[in-house]
């Protein structure tokens, strides 16, 4: 029906030009600059660790640099799937937009998920400028949400995000 796209840079603006639902055009342009971010946070944590650790021989220090890939994929994957499912359908019959209007939204979800999963992880102390700091406390109007995310045991702060990203695959699975 339409043009190809090319791999995984290519749909993006795919996706975007085809897509008949404004959510999903909106999550789409968000998610790419996202994306975009959050590959090169986690390429320069990646050098700052290979960095930090070279000259150990350890087995354990080479894994702790496979973890940093590992971790950047499962963090940027769900972000990139919407867009990926979305632009996979249009090239194969043409845009539908309650579907794309849904993966738009549980894209959203899921980004919203990655910052809840880091309020979650932040430990009750941290050392901040060689100073011991604790979490700031939680008010205003998500103080409940806040206090909620921090009684989370910090191990399990990925559950979080992995819920989103459950969510994303189950709407995707319903509505294709």
């Amino acid at each position: 029906m339409s043009e190809e796209y090319g791999g995984l840079l290519g749909a993006f603006p795919y996706a975007f030009r085809h897509s008949d639902s404004r959510l999903f055009r909106a999550y789409t342009a968000v998610s790419g600059v996202l994306v975009a971010v959050l590959t090169l946070f986690f390429a320069l944590a990646l050098v700052v660790t290979v960095a930090s650790t070279t000259g150990s021989a350890s087995g354990t220090i080479t894994f702790v640099r496979s973890v940093f890939i590992l971790l950047g994929f499962l963090v940027v994957a769900p972000l990139v799937a919407p867009v990926l499912f979305v632009a996979r359908r249009i090239r194969r019959g043409g845009s539908d937009a309650p579907y794309d209007a849904a993966l738009g939204a549980t894209g959203v979800v899921y980004t919203f998920t990655l910052y809840l999963g880091a309020i979650a992880s932040m430990p009750a102390e941290f050392e901040l400028d060689g100073q011991v700091t604790p979490r700031p406390e939680p008010t205003g109007v998500t103080a409940p949400l806040v206090e909620a995310l921090y009684a989370l045991p910090e191990a399990l702060s990925w559950t979080i995000p992995l819920a989103g990203a459950a969510l994303i695959y189950l709407v995707h699975r319903r509505l294709r």
